[in-house]
């Protein structure tokens, strides 16, 4: 599978979203998941610690053993863990890092994330403390998620010379939500930061499992508050279009909504998340399908 780079990290196109391991899996579907993510070119798996608090990291260290060397993690810190753990002063940071270190079983976190904006917190207060993990190699590169571009532009105003600066910026982007394109990747394009696009299944929308004039399985997630706002004619007359592109190309859709992605400028990886075996290799699969700019193109306008 392609690689891609952050800073010093060479991470696959194609990453493993972790957020099940916990939540939705146990120890040993999680094992099974990584195994397959692993064998199919994935070597980029990212987590949190607020992920099933903690359990999603837990599990993570666990599964991965003598595998640990294979793969680049990424890890995020900044939304609630419990009372007062939440955040990114200063020694909150060192806290909630040195947590999971501990539970991935790991030396050092190779991609270390603000999960999101801190207001009580000074920027410059939580690079600092960034860049003294990167110098206690601890912590080998740095990036931010659910940013705008003006929080991104005053992080990068708040490094100082010599320190570590945020390299990547992970956010909601699929065919269906196109918020990104409207400044945040021109932006990173122009500062040489990755981005990194979560949800680019529109939470399943993307899967292949819905289709127009079919009914939709009662376990499904698209019934959940957010379905009837994506869950439209407009939509699946969308789904259709990209259906017959993808399959007059010998794919599917899924591998059409991840290579649509990481056509796109700056994405480093496209984070998906996966359940079974199955969904691990089929996301895997999606790597290794190529678009041309015309054919990303023609895909943009279908999806508009």
């Amino acid at each position: 599978m392609e690689r891609r780079r952050i800073g010093s990290l060479e991470v696959s196109v194609v990453g493993l979203g972790c957020n099940n391991f916990g939540w939705r899996i146990g120890k040993d579907a999680t094992r099974e998941v990584l195994a397959a993510s692993l064998d199919g070119g994935v070597n980029f798996l990212d987590t949190a610690d607020m992920y099933d608090t903690g359990v999603s990291e837990e599990f993570m260290g666990e599964a991965l053993g003598d595998r640990r060397k294979d793969v680049v993690i990424a890890t995020k810190f900044g939304f609630s863990m419990g009372e007062g753990k939440e955040g990114a002063s200063p020694a909150y940071v060192r806290e909630a890092c040195d947590a999971s270190l501990r539970r991935l079983k790991t030396d050092h976190i190779d991609l270390y994330q603000l999960h999101t904006p801190d207001p009580k917190t000074p920027i410059g207060d939580t690079l600092e403390a960034l860049d003294g993990l990167v110098k206690a190699g601890k912590v080998r590169e740095i990036g931010c998620s659910n940013f705008s571009v003006e929080q991104l532009q005053e992080a990068a105003l708040a490094v100082k010379a010599g320190a570590a600066r945020f390299l990547t910026v992970q956010n909601h982007y699929s065919v269906f939500h196109r918020e990104p394109e409207a400044g945040m990747l021109a932006e990173c394009a122009a500062t040489g930061v990755g981005f990194i696009p979560y949800f680019p299944l529109a939470n399943g929308l993307l899967s292949g499992k819905y289709r127009k004039g079919q009914p939709v399985p009662d376990n499904s997630r698209i019934k959940d508050s957010w379905g009837p706002n994506m869950f439209n004619d407009h939509n699946m007359d969308i789904i259709e279009k990209l259906v017959a592109f993808a399959e007059a190309h010998g794919h599917t859709l899924l591998e059409l909504a991840t290579c649509w992605l990481a056509a796109q400028p700056s994405v480093v990886s496209v984070i998906s998340g996966a359940k079974t075996v199955a969904q691990a290799t089929q996301n895997a699969a999606a790597g290794n399908w190529t678009l041309t700019a015309a054919e990303a193109a023609e895909i943009s306008k279908l999806a508009s």
